[in-house]
């Protein structure tokens, strides 16, 4: 989440008056992420969070806010947006589609505990499970079509590193081998990172930021949260925190044998999507008043331990 579209205070008063929060008292810029423009907005009923979308257009907007409001709906701890006078989710501040949502308390975990990744599991889960009677539909914007489009764009980038090409090309030749129509699917999360859950000690406070959200392989969010909750230094994986996260989904959504023989690659296809995607904002960095760029090496990492580990369900194993 960082700043591309500034708002002053002044336009942000006058834009209040459309909704019913009260008048604003602070307004402050949220640095991190590398999409969207995030404010933190306070007044004299509340704290909430403001979104720009700087990529996504107004009319691409309704899966993700009607999903949030659904999924709040149904329990899970997330935020949830707030309509208009007009009643209406979707509103627009200097030329960019616009949602204000709740505001979640709570703090992100650098060091999870397992018991945290535990909690995170069994969300995650019912996340799953909730989204199972969501009417939207979102094909993934960031799923193998994306990744097979956008690396052979940063070969020419890599032409210096020679092992860290050849390890690109043969991930996304080795997951182009692979199909997994099968495997159960539905309303993913696709970028549950630390940072993206709030908690209070070892209960979740909310999971926030829902806009890569889609339809994809209900496994492959769990391979996505578990490449970022339990990852260690060196790109290796906590096994202990794994078994955590995966003992806590499965205690609410139990994995078919189909996909745990399918847990191996869909862990390295979490990784290498995040790789890419890394790697495109490192050599094509979108412009931005507050925006850093994160390391790809880090999924790179990941991605190598995930190839010299091999076949393996261990962490699936309680």
């Amino acid at each position: 989440m960082s700043v591309f579209t500034v708002v002053t205070p002044q336009q942000l008063a006058v834009w209040l008056k459309g909704y019913a929060i009260g008048q604003l008292v602070r307004l402050e810029g949220i640095a991190e992420g590398v999409t969207n423009t995030n404010y933190a907005v306070v007044t004299d009923q509340g704290r909430y969070v403001l979104t720009l979308f700087e990529t996504l257009s107004a009319q691409e907007l309704p899966f993700y806010v009607n999903l949030m409001a659904h999924l709040a709906h149904h329990g899970i701890a997330c935020a949830a947006p707030i309509a208009n006078q007009r009643d209406e989710y979707i509103d627009q501040l200097n030329g960019r589609p616009t949602v204000l949502a709740t505001w979640l308390d709570g703090d992100v975990a650098e060091q999870p505990s397992e018991r945290q990744c535990h909690a995170v599991g069994v969300m995650l889960a019912q996340m799953h499970r909730a989204g199972e009677t969501y009417a939207g539909h979102m094909p993934n914007p960031r799923g193998p079509a994306w990744w097979n489009r956008v690396a052979p764009q940063l070969y020419p980038y890599l032409a210096a590193e020679p092992e860290t090409l050849s390890l690109l090309r043969a991930e996304v030749q080795l997951q182009a081998r692979h199909r997994f129509a099968h495997l159960p699917t539905g309303v993913i999360h696709a970028d549950l990172f630390r940072d993206n859950v709030l908690m209070h000690g070892e209960r979740i406070g909310g999971f926030i930021d829902f806009y890569y959200a889609c339809n994809d392989i209900l496994l492959y969010d769990l391979a996505i949260t578990v490449n970022d909750w339990c990852a260690i230094d060196g790109g290796d994986i906590d096994p202990e925190r794994a078994r955590a996260l995966c003992a806590g989904y499965q205690s609410a959504r139990p994995l078919g044998e189909d996909e745990r023989h399918a847990w191996w690659l869909m862990l390295r296809a979490a990784a290498l999507r995040f790789w890419v995607s890394r790697l495109y904002d490192w050599h094509k960095p979108s412009p931005g008043e507050l925006t850093y760029r994160k390391d790809p090496a880090y999924f790179q990492h990941i991605l190598q331990r995930h190839a010299l580990r091999g076949e393996h369900t261990e962490w699936l194993d309680a």
